[in-house]
């Protein structure tokens, strides 16, 4: 029976790892990822751009493309230094300066009857308590969120669609953006799916250990 319960923790991480590192062209999501730079790389960021208030000199990252989760995740292109994107806009008392790096991806990661626009930086000049959508409001305008607070599109890109699932072949499998939060679906969605499988397997042997409790 102890090889058994040791048993249990294994399949969870095998679950787990099959419904995230699932193989190429497998099912993704299509939305904008957000990123932090730190320390001169790209960080995928933990929290959602609503709840990240960036100091000033602060650089943050958005990317649209097709993702399977956040290990996945496309980073943003072009230039990333504070110094260049922000070089015409002079600091000022009482306010910070955020620099904003808007990747609207490629082609192949368009929705149906789109064309991305070509990535662009920005230079939000905000209160010093502001978050990131603060100034993503104040430099990229307009936004769109869904009911969740998703945030769908950028300087309105996409039109339509939120975080919604896709097929192999990058057409649409299903909306799933109604169960996403501002952190964005690569970090609910898959992860997610990933539970209720290893749940799934912990009930199968839960139910063999009973029967084989009561022979």
């Amino acid at each position: 029976m102890t090889a058994v319960r040791r048993a249990v923790p294994v399949l969870v991480a095998v679950a787990l790892l099959s419904c995230s590192a699932g193989p190429a062209g497998a099912t993704g999501y299509r939305y904008w990822s957000f990123w932090e730079r730190t320390g001169g790389h790209w960080a995928y960021a933990t929290q959602g751009p609503a709840s990240v208030r960036p100091d000033d000199g602060g650089v943050q990252g958005f990317r649209f493309a097709v993702s399977a989760d956040s290990a996945d995740a496309s980073r943003p292109r072009g230039t990333a230094d504070f110094a260049a994107v922000c070089a015409g806009t002079p600091a000022k008392p009482g306010t910070k300066r955020v620099g904003l790096v808007l990747d609207f991806g490629t082609p192949a990661d368009a929705p149906s009857g789109e064309h991305p626009p070509a990535p662009r930086t920005a230079c939000a000049r905000v209160a010093p308590d502001a978050t990131t959508a603060d100034a993503l409001a104040a430099a990229a305008k307009p936004l769109r969120y869904d009911t969740n607070a998703l945030l769908c599109a950028i300087a309105g890109y996409p039109r339509k669609g939120c975080g919604e699932q896709t097929s192999a072949g990058g057409g649409t499998a299903s909306d799933g953006g109604g169960e996403a939060s501002d952190g964005g679906p690569s970090l609910g969605l898959p992860i997610g799916a990933a539970v209720v499988a290893a749940l799934a397997g912990a009930a199968v042997w839960r139910t063999k250990r009973r029967r084989d409790d009561a022979g």
